[in-house]
Order: structure tokens, then sequence, then C-alpha cells
């Protein structure tokens, strides 16, 4: 079973209207900032101690390991973004400062070829003894990620070279001969023996990955047995009464029909899943990845593409459970979410998995950030009254305003490499054929039956619905381009050099064309009109309810662009929603308008907290800007679902 190629960041340029904003922050702002971070230079926010870890474990310094089990991780997704922004944007100084952190990654690894500097600071008698909390290889996934980004910007090897040795050992240890039931309590590992293997050829690191996901959910549970043991030291008090679904060892990989469990863990399991479903043609496993896919993107999913509703252990909960101003929705998990439809789409060539992976992309993924690329959300609320967000309550995981780091800072670098290999997302490729997943301005080559292939997009999507692909190639050159009809499309048309083409072909929901892709012009049309959305009955929270969505884009209400107490707004779903572009409002942005009506205090006062009086409604005109961006002006309420007038 083949699957679809990405197409290497060095041959994407993105120059996007919509996108720069954000994709620009990765270079500027996002890799100095939390590299300041990570070596403990700004007063002003959490301690990361991430840098000093490393030096303390390779002997350089002396001193105590600072942080959460895992702070290795942040330190090897910020030398992944900064990887792939290289592969983009050149830049001595910064491949010079990743040399010399990869020269103290080096130090600090152990003669075996281990790296972990929580237990190589605090116990090296406690390595993999505690495989349910201890993260090592979570950790280690991370840095080989890291080492294979690196690889492919630069053509340096020596990261890859000491993530090969640790690499070999997690082999060794963890093999059918030394310890055969053992896998990780955070997944993440079997991603990154995957890259390791595709870059190296190295069949063992693939394997290992294989044996991971086959150990999973085998009974006697591992991580139940783990505790028993002598030497078995507890990390985290929130595990005494460990349930086995938190990390999907519930049952065998194959057999789980359900997303259950750590929202985060589960899609980077799925994502491995994928990986390791294709190479084997392992129809079980792939078979697995439908179901779990279906049932999150269809019961278990937000309309923002977020995952996750329970705030307590960051997990799902059941079906249509999809509280609005409770729900965790972690932007890690978000991502987690498109690197597995991504993945989805690869493989199966079709186009729903790309439906979600742009939802979480427009949405959650981009409302993690701030547009100063200097502040986070770690959750991603679809209702905020900042009032009760109060510290040791149901709501206390949700902040009305985003944060500068955090104790556990996860979503941060993660974020930034997200931006950073945005041009991964946008297209798929085979020897002849180019597919379009994404609408994003930028200039791309391809290799296309042995020819160099030039492909220019311009558009303004989301806010205009008018795509143009330009293809140029030096020598005849004829292939196929698979054009994504998003699911949220009803009405469009496609040109090829000005002519309408009356009758399309269609595969898994991409519109097919052959042509010739030397000067050939595209001209896509989609109908972008704001439009209500409802969700299913059965989400018992959204009942009576409607959103509004433009293209892949959730809108909300904020307080500073209406009145306080959002919930008391009604919105006439049978007026006409307008729309116009702001220059001034958020760096410029399209806002819906509509007609409604407010509940008001007429009648009420402080004092009365029930009573029989009739409510009064007054007309009131409501305006609706994107999700992504609430929070960046100032603290306030939010609204996602709005009341519909019956």
């Amino acid at each position: 079973m083949n699957k679809l190629k990405m197409v290497p960041l060095q041959n994407i340029d993105i120059k996007d209207s919509f996108w720069d904003r954000y994709v620009g922050l990765v270079k500027d702002v996002l890799i100095p900032y939390q590299w300041d971070i990570l070596n403990d230079k700004l007063d002003d926010v959490e301690t990361s101690h991430c840098i000093k870890n490393f030096k303390i474990a390779a002997g350089m310094e002396t001193g105590e390991f600072y942080g959460a089990v895992f702070q290795d991780s942040d330190l090897a997704k910020w030398i992944e973004a900064a990887s792939y922004s290289l592969a983009v944007h050149p830049d001595k100084e910064l491949e010079n400062t990743i040399d010399e952190v990869v020269d103290l990654i080096e130090a600090a690894q152990g003669e075996d070829g281990y790296i972990n500097t929580y237990f190589t600071i605090h116990d090296k008698n406690l390595r993999f003894t505690n495989l349910r909390e201890g993260h090592e290889l979570y950790c280690a996934g991370h840095f080989m990620e890291a080492a294979v980004a690196y690889y492919r910007a630069t053509g340096k090897d020596k990261l890859l070279r000491i993530m090969k040795r640790f690499a070999d050992l997690i082999c060794e240890e963890f093999s059918s001969t030394k310890n055969s039931k053992g896998y990780p309590g955070h997944q993440e590992v079997e991603i990154g023996l995957y890259k390791m293997y595709e870059v190296t050829g190295e069949e063992k690191y693939l394997k290992q990955a294989k044996m991971f996901l086959d150990r999973r959910g085998e009974q006697p549970n591992y991580f139940l047995e783990e505790v028993k043991k002598p030497n078995f030291k507890q990390i985290f008090d929130e595990f005494k009464n460990y349930d086995p679904s938190y990390s999907q060892s519930h049952l065998p990989v194959r057999e789980q029909k359900t997303a259950e469990g750590h929202a985060v863990r589960a899609v980077y399991m799925y994502s491995a899943m994928a990986d390791v479903g294709v190479e084997y043609d392992d129809k079980a496993l792939l078979n697995a990845c439908k179901s779990l896919w279906d049932n999150m993107v269809k019961k278990r999913m937000y309309i923002t593409g977020s995952i996750g509703s329970s705030g307590l252990l960051e997990r799902f909960t059941t079906d249509y459970d999809l509280p609005n101003n409770s729900n965790y929705s972690e932007t890690c998990a978000s991502i987690g979410l498109a690197l597995f439809g991504r993945r989805m789409a690869q493989i199966t060539r079709e186009s729903k998995y790309y439906d979600v992976v742009e939802r979480a992309l427009y949405n959650t993924v981009l409302s993690g950030i701030s547009m100063d690329g200097k502040s986070f959300f770690y959750v991603n609320p679809l209702e905020v009254w900042p009032d009760n967000c109060i510290p040791r309550t149901s709501k206390e995981h949700i902040k009305p305003i985003r944060q500068k780091w955090f104790g556990v800072a996860c979503c941060p670098p993660n974020i930034a490499r997200t931006l950073a290999s945005l041009g991964e997302y946008i297209y798929f490729a085979e020897d002849n054929a180019i597919w379009v997943n994404l609408f994003i301005s930028n200039k791309a080559k391809f290799t296309i039956c042995d020819q160099e292939v030039a492909l220019d997009m311009k558009t303004k999507f989301p806010y205009e619905g008018h795509t143009r692909i330009v293809l140029n190639s030096e020598a005849s050159v004829r292939g196929k381009i698979y054009l994504r009809i998003p699911d949220y499309v009803k009405k469009y048309k496609i040109l090829v050099d000005g002519t309408a083409i009356e009758s399309l072909q269609f595969m898994g929901g991409y519109c097919v064309l052959e042509l010739d892709m030397n000067q050939q012009t595209i001209d896509i049309y989609f109908d972008l009109t704001p439009r209500f959305v409802r969700a299913n009955p059965l989400v018992k929270e959204d009942i009576g309810k409607v959103a509004i969505m433009k293209g892949p884009l959730v809108y909300c209400l904020e307080e500073i662009d209406n009145e306080a107490n959002l919930p008391a707004y009604y919105i006439d779903t049978s007026s006409n929603l307008q729309e116009y572009y702001d220059n001034e409002l958020l760096g410029g942005t399209v806002v819906v308008k509509c007609e409604g009506k407010k509940v008001t205090q007429e009648g009420w006062n402080a004092d009365t907290l029930y009573s029989e009086q009739k409510i009064a409604l007054e007309k009131k005109t409501l305006t609706f800007i994107p999700y992504p961006y609430w929070g960046n002006r100032k603290s306030g309420e939010m609204l996602v679902w709005v009341k519909e007038m019956q």
C-alpha cells in the first residue's frame, strides 16, 4: 500500500494574507522568544530551566533538576520548529545556536546512548522503571522528530547520530528478550521511531514502533503490574487509582473503536497506528484508525476541531458530551488531530480527513497563540465568563487571557513547530499528480513525470472564495491535479484557462483534472457565504443554539463588540448575515453581523434572584469575529453557540 508523499518544506514559499501574520511570527518572534524562556532569560514568565537541566546532566553545572518529568520535550520541539524554519529561511546564526544545543545534548547523553535529564540528575537506577509516568520514551520521540527535521533542513547528521544511539538503546531495552511487555505511558516515541526509519532505512526502528503498538492493551495490563515492582516510584499523585483507558491501554489497539482517555496521547498513538499500518499493509490497524477517527469527529469533536472535553485528566468522556464553558480542548490535542488526519488523507486519498485538519488548523490551533506570538492558550473553551474562572473550581483550567508560558509548556513549542511546518499540509504529490489540500497563497515546486513543475497559488481564502493556480513547466508534462472540494462548499465552479469545466470528475472528494502542466491556469470559485450551523440534538449543550461559520472559520461573540452577559442574546436566523472586511480590526478581518434580541434587566434588581416575572427583550445587532482571534484585545466574555429565536 502506497501513501501520498508530502512536499519538502524547501519547495514551498508561503506568502498569504491570512496566514502571514502567524507564519511570520515563527522566525522573528516565536523561536527567539521561546529560546529566551528555555534559557530563563525572561523574568515575567514561568521558569523553564530546560537548558540548565541539560547542563547539569552534562556535568557543566551543579544543581537540582527543575520542572516536570517531561521538561526535556520543550527543547526537542523548539529544535524541530527551528529546523522547519531553517528549511524555508536559512539563518546561519540560528543554525549555529542549534549546533551548540546539539553539542550540549551529546554531552548529557549517557555512555549507552540514554538521554533524559530528569532521571540522569535524579536517579539513574530508576530508568525505565516507571513507563506509565516517566515520559522517557515520550521525550525520546520528540528528540527523534527534531533530529529528523534538522537533518532534512540542513543535511547535518550529528543530532541524528545521537538519536540513533538512543533509538538503538530503546530497541535493546524493549526487545523480545529483555523487556518484552513494556510500552510508553505517553505515546510519541512510535512517531519518532517511524521517522527515524524513514530517514535511516533501519527497519528495526519500524519494528520497535510496531511492537510498542502491539503490546498495548495486552493482559495483564503492564501499567497495573508495573506498580507492584519493588523499584517503582510514583511521580503523579493523580495516578494512584489508574484507569488503563487513560493511556489507551485498556484494549489491544486493533480492538479499540471509541476515542478514550487522554486526548493528546490518543491522537499521537492513532498517528503512529496509521504510519505503521500502511508500512505493514495491516488492514486491522488501519480499520481501527478509521473507526477511531469516525468516533472522534462524528461524536466527540467540537465545531472548532478541538477534542478532549474533560478538564479532569484532559480526556475524552462519552459521545455527544461537549460542554462549552468547561471543556479542555488542549491545543496540543488539535495539533495531534491534524497530524492524524493528514496521515489518513495520505493513505486513503479521501478529502474528508482534510475537512477536519483544516477546521483544527484555522480555529483551535490559531486560538492557541496571540497575534504577537508571546502568549498562549493551553485550553480552548467555546464560552468564557472571566469572573467564574476561579482557582480550585471546575473552571480553574479556563483562562480568559492567554498566558506568557506554562509550568507544563507543551503547547507553545507545539504551536511553533506546527506553524513552521504549515507548508507540509498544503499539498501531497505522486509521480504524475499534485494534490491540493489547503488554499493558501504560495509558490511551490514539484517533480512530475521526471520534470520540474512550478505552481503559483494566489487566494484570499477564507475571506474570499476565488483561488487561482498557475502551473508552469519548461517541458511538456501531462499530469493530474486533485483539488479538494471542502464539505462546506455547496456551490463552486472550476475554470481551466478561462473555460469552465462542465463535466467534473471526482475521487474521494477531490476534483480530478488531467491537463498539460506547462502554462495552465486554474481558477476555482467557492461560495464562502457565512452560514448558520446547528449541532446534533444529542449534543445537549447546544440544543436550541446556532453557531456561525464562514468557510472553515468558526465565529464568536466578544463582549468588547457587543455587551456584557452574552448568553442573554438570541439570534434571528431568519435575518441575513451581513459581512464586511474591517481593515482596522485585529489586523484586518471579515466581521459578520446579524439581527437578534437580548434579554434585558427591566424589572429586575440585584437582590431578586428568582421571580415569576416574564423576560423582556430588546432588538440588538450582534457582531461576530473569527474565533481564533478572540482575546487579542482586552479580557471579556466570549461565546460561540448563541440561542436561536423560535
